[in-house]
């Protein structure tokens, strides 16, 4: 394949990545290029890896965006979904407590090292 149309086909792909919000498989079924084919671009060729993780990072970006838009509109959910993951500095996190004694006493393990296997 020429150089000519393999940056052709790259630029298809990475146009079709932003329509599909970074969907990989998606994005290659627009395009007409195989999977196979996409990974080894990525291997083989360092600015166009940077330019497939800058539309990953633009899905992540609509995707924190409409997360706001639902804690905005007072989904009760989303907001804790987020406290739960960017807040956890501050506190916001689920804790189980587990209690490891047996009626008030302290649990006691006996192992027997007389016994060989």
């Amino acid at each position: 394949m020429s150089t000519n149309k393999t940056e052709h086909n790259k630029k298809r792909v990475l146009e079709a990545l932003i329509k599909s919000l970074g969907v990989i498989t998606t994005a290659c079924k627009l395009a007409g290029v195989g999977r196979t084919q996409f990974y080894s671009w990525i291997k083989q060729d360092e600015e166009f890896a940077t330019a497939v993780q800058d539309v990953s990072d633009i899905a992540l970006d609509f995707a924190e965006s409409e997360l706001f838009k639902q804690i905005k509109d007072g989904n009760t959910s989303a907001t804790i979904f987020y406290l739960k993951t960017k807040g956890k500095r501050r506190g916001f996190v689920e804790r189980q407590e587990m209690d490891h004694t047996s009626a008030g006493e302290p649990i006691k393990i006996n192992i027997d090292l007389s016994k060989s296997s």
